[in-house]
C-alpha cells in the first residue's frame, strides 16, 4: 500500500464533501485515508477552560469532527482503512506538513452564503501553493463522487514543464484509475503585434504560432501511456481562460505549479491561482520543481 490520501475537514459542508470525494479517491487508488483537523484551540481556549472530561470545549469539537468525518468515510467505502488526527496548529502549516508523507492532499472550497463555490478560503490557497504533494481543491457542484461514470473526462493544462512534467504523469494517472478519456489541452496566443484578428496578419504568424503549441503538446506527451484514451488540443487564447473553459463539462482539471527552493511567496503562477478561484470542477495543483 502506498502513501495515504489526506483529506483536511473543519465541519463545514465543503469539508464533508472532501471526505466523499477523497473516500472514493483512496478506494481508487487502494491507499488508507487520513482526516486532518488543525486548530490552535489551545491559544484561545487554554487551560483555564478544562472541563471534567479533561480538555478544553474546542478541542471536544475537533474530536467530534473528525469522528464524524472518519465515521462517513467509512459509510461510503466500508473497507477503506480510515485513520483520524488533531493537530493544535495553524491549518495551513499543519497540512502542507502532513503533505510530505502523503500520496495528496484533498480539500474543500469556502465561502459564504451564495459565494461558497466562488470563492478559495485562505487555507486552501496557501496549502496548493506550497505542498510538496499534489493538492485537489474541490470544486463545482458535483465534488462528491469520484467514479468514472459520474466525473467524466480529466483535463491537463500543458505548460512548458516538457514531457518530464509531473502534471502530466499525475493526469495520466488518474485518467488511468477512472477509466476516463484524457484531454490536454495547450492554449497559445500571438503577440500583440500580431494579432490574429488583424486581416493584414490572420494567416501565417497565427500559423506559426499554432505549429509551435502543436510541436510542445506533443513534446509533452512523447511518452503518453497506452493504455489511456488521450485527446490533444490546442487552443487560441489566455491558458487561463482556455482551462476555464475545458473545466466546464470536465472531472478533474490538473495543472503543474513551479516550485522555487528558498522563495517565501504563494509559487502556483497566474494560471494556476486564476483556475483555483475560477474552476468548474474540482482542480488538481501538482508541484513541478524549477
Amino acid at each position: 500500500m502506498g502513501l495515504p490520501l489526506v483529506v483536511g475537514v473543519d465541519g463545514s459542508e465543503p469539508s464533508l464533501r472532501a471526505v466523499d470525494w477523497a473516500a472514493d479517491e483512496a478506494a481508487l487508488r487502494a491507499v488508507a485515508l487520513k482526516v486532518v483537523y488543525a486548530s490552535l484551540w489551545e491559544r484561545y481556549e487554554g487551560s483555564a477552560l478544562a472541563s471534567d472530561v479533561g480538555k478544553p470545549s474546542e478541542e471536544v469539537r475537533a474530536d467530534d469532527i473528525v469522528g464524524a468525518a472518519a465515521r462517513r468515510a467509512l459509510r461510503r467505502r466500508p473497507g477503506l482503512k480510515v485513520s483520524a488526527d488533531v493537530l493544535p496548529e495553524e491549518p495551513e502549516y499543519a497540512l502542507v506538513r502532513e503533505g510530505r508523507n502523503a500520496s495528496a492532499l484533498v480539500l474543500g472550497t469556502r465561502g459564504r452564503s451564495g459565494l461558497v463555490e466562488m470563492l478559495l478560503g485562505s487555507v486552501s490557497l496557501t496549502v496548493a501553493a506550497h505542498a510538496d504533494c499534489p493538492v485537489i481543491v474541490l470544486r463545482g457542484s458535483h465534488d462528491n463522487r469520484v467514479g468514472a461514470e459520474s466525473r467524466g473526462r480529466v483535463v491537463l493544462g500543458v505548460g512548458e514543464t516538457g514531457k518530464d512534467s509531473a502534471a502530466t504523469g499525475f493526469a495520466f494517472q488518474e485518467a488511468r484509475l477512472r477509466a476516463a478519456p484524457l484531454d490536454a489541452v495547450r492554449a497559445w496566443r500571438c503577440p500583440a503585434h500580431e494579432s490574429v484578428d488583424h486581416p493584414l496578419l490572420a494567416g501565417e504568424p497565427a500559423r506559426l504560432h499554432e505549429e509551435h503549441a502543436a510541436e510542445a503538446l506533443e513534446e509533452a506527451l512523447k511518452d503518453a501511456p497506452t493504455d489511456v484514451e488521450l485527446h490533444r488540443r490546442t487552443v487560441e487564447g489566455p491558458a487561463r481562460r482556455v482551462l476555464l473553459d475545458a473545466s466546464r463539462d470536465a472531472g478533474l482539471l490538473v495543472v503543474g505549479a513551479r516550485r522555487n527552493p528558498g522563495h517565501l511567496g504563494l509559487q502556483l503562477g497566474r494560471v494556476a491561482h486564476g483556475v483555483l478561484h475560477h474552476a468548474a470542477c474540482p482542480v488538481a495543483i501538482v508541484p513541478e520543481q524549477a
